[in-house]
């Protein structure tokens, strides 16, 4: 338990932190239609408030409380997840704490105004489509969720070897006996 509860404590504040101050930022330095390129304007800093679900999916006027449960539900079942890791599992680990922080994050601008999530990011122009405006809760969320469906992933692997070794009565054969 000591090994999780030291990932998560620190990825957690340092996720958020780095979220709020961007987001803080962001409010202040892109306020009334203030944009900033970066990188000759490959990654555009353009502030924005997103009321619906991931990439601006919309799910009706108001969807703020319906948001907030399903955050509050989901962190529940990634506690859940972190809690039922195997004790040397990092990567699940990681990937957890990356998620919880993330939706925490955004969590918190649900809760605190009904203005929505403050994006920042993009939109980023991928040449076939605009990549939608994102903050780093999400890239938390986002890296965290790729790391998480690899640890699944991973222990699947690791389960399938291990049926594998055993014979079809349950026992592990001998093999190096003759």
């Amino acid at each position: 338990m000591k090994e999780k509860i030291t990932v998560i404590a620190g990825i957690l504040p340092i996720m958020i932190l780095a979220d709020l101050i961007t987001k803080n930022w962001a409010l202040s330095a892109l306020a009334g239609g203030q944009r900033i390129e970066l990188f000759g304007g490959v990654i555009p800093l353009t502030l924005a408030f997103n009321r619906g679900a991931a990439f601006g999916l919309s799910l009706g006027s108001n969807p703020r409380w319906f948001f907030i449960p399903i955050t509050i539900l989901a962190l529940m079942l990634l506690v859940v997840l972190l809690i039922q890791a195997e004790r040397r599992d990092w990567l699940r680990f990681v990937s957890v704490s990356l998620v919880i922080s993330g939706a925490l994050g955004n969590l918190y601008d649900r809760m605190r105004w009904d203005r929505g999530v403050v994006d920042f990011i993009g939109p980023i122009d991928l040449g076939v489509m605009l990549w939608p405006i994102f903050n780093v809760a999400d890239m938390a969320i986002s890296v965290g969720a790729v790391l998480l469906a690899i640890s699944f992933w991973r222990e699947e692997q690791r389960e399938r070897l291990c049926s594998s070794e055993v014979g079809d009565e349950g026992v592990v054969p001998d093999l190096g006996s003759n």
